[in-house]
C-alpha cells in the first residue's frame, strides 16, 4: 500500500485548513485510503476526494520522448482539532 504525502505550497496551505494531500496507488478506493490514513497517522478521516491523472508522453529538453505514468491523488479531510505532523510548517523569524 503506497501513500506518499504531496508537499507543495498549495497543499501545505490546504493542510492548515485540515485538508491533506497524498499520492496513492491507482488500485486504492476511498475506503482503503481512509483506513490507511487512520491507521498510519492515528486521526479520524471525515472525507476523501480522489483525482485520477492520465499517463502521457512528453519530450524532454534533448527531444527524447519520455512516458509519464498514470497516478492518483487523494485529498483527505480530518477532524477540526486533529493534525498530521508531517505537513506542519515552521515560520522563520527575522532578526
Amino acid at each position: 500500500m503506497k501513500l506518499l504525502p504531496l508537499l507543495t505550497e498549495k497543499s501545505l496551505n490546504e493542510a492548515k485548513k485540515g485538508n491533506y494531500t497524498f499520492w496513492v496507488d491507482m488500485g486504492m478506493n476511498k475506503a482503503q485510503i481512509k483506513k490507511a490514513v487512520e491507521e498510519i497517522f492515528g486521526v479520524n478521516v471525515g472525507r476523501v476526494r480522489t483525482m485520477n491523472y492520465k499517463g502521457r508522453r512528453e519530450k524532454d529538453s534533448k527531444g527524447r520522448i519520455r512516458r509519464i505514468s498514470p497516478r492518483k491523488k487523494a485529498m483527505v479531510t480530518v477532524g477540526e482539532k486533529e493534525k498530521i505532523d508531517l505537513f506542519e510548517t515552521e515560520t522563520k523569524k527575522k532578526k
